[in-house]
């Protein structure tokens, strides 16, 4: 049995749960109804014995920085650090960004400020899994912190000026992306809209805008699944 572990970080606003789902949801739709997950919460200690009873781990999106002086963030750190090489890794969001930091690379707060609504990422890469083929990407985004620098053995899959380390790849070992393939636009929006205040009025309403246009959701979508190797048509999700 193909089992994909998701490795939850953090959870949506509370009054968004109810309608839209929490990230482990979210990616269990992404991932297709009859791929079997598992959940771990990372903030209360939770995490994989053994990485190679999975055939793969999502680490989701979190309010949290890397670089915070949080309990749980060294141990996952160490935990993706050991499960590399033994199970295929990805990183969403906060997931990108700790395994960059993770295996090398630095992670700030950038001073381009917030990232939200569409963004459209250049698809730099050129990996097996990517099909159908993109030269570029429109997907949903939420963050204000970046990856700064990256480790040697890292290259680049998808960049834009604002984002220029938007997706990475180590090997055959892990890929993540700052964008958020799993969120619905309506989720997306209702996430922006409710920041309102904590982001200059303009930017909400640009992200707003950019809502209403088309996104490119299902090919990154496919594209994670043909990484982890699943088919989304066998087995119901289990929590």
């Amino acid at each position: 049995m193909t089992v994909i572990a998701i490795l939850e970080t953090g959870r949506p606003p509370a009054d968004l749960v109810a309608e839209h789902g929490d990230y482990v949801d979210q990616f269990r739709t992404l991932l297709g109804e009859g791929v079997v997950t598992r959940r771990f919460d990372v903030q209360a200690g939770e995490l994989p014995d053994d990485p190679t009873a999975f055939a793969g781990a999502i680490v989701t999106g979190s309010a949290a920085g890397v670089y915070e002086d949080l309990p749980w963030i060294e141990p996952l750190a160490e935990w993706l650090r050991d499960a590399r090489g033994k199970t295929r890794l990805v990183g969403i969001c906060f997931g990108h960004q700790i395994l960059a930091q993770a295996f090398g690379g630095r992670v700030e707060q950038s001073d381009r400020g917030w990232g939200v609504g569409l963004h459209a990422y250049e698809v730099t890469g050129d990996e097996v899994w990517m099909q159908p083929p993109a030269v570029a990407l429109s997907i949903p985004a939420s963050h204000q912190d970046q990856v700064v620098a990256l480790a040697d053995d890292a290259r680049v899959i998808a960049a834009s000026p604002f984002t220029p380390h938007a997706g990475l790849a180590w090997g055959d070992d892990a890929i993540s992306f700052q964008c958020h393939p799993e969120f619905e636009p309506d989720f997306a929006a209702a996430l922006t809209e409710g920041r309102r205040g904590r982001i200059a009025e303009h930017v909400v309403d640009e992200a707003q805008a950019s809502l209403q246009q088309p996104n490119d959701r299902a090919i990154l979508s496919a594209w994670i699944r043909n990484y982890l190797g699943v088919s989304g048509t066998e087995e119901k999700n289990k929590a």
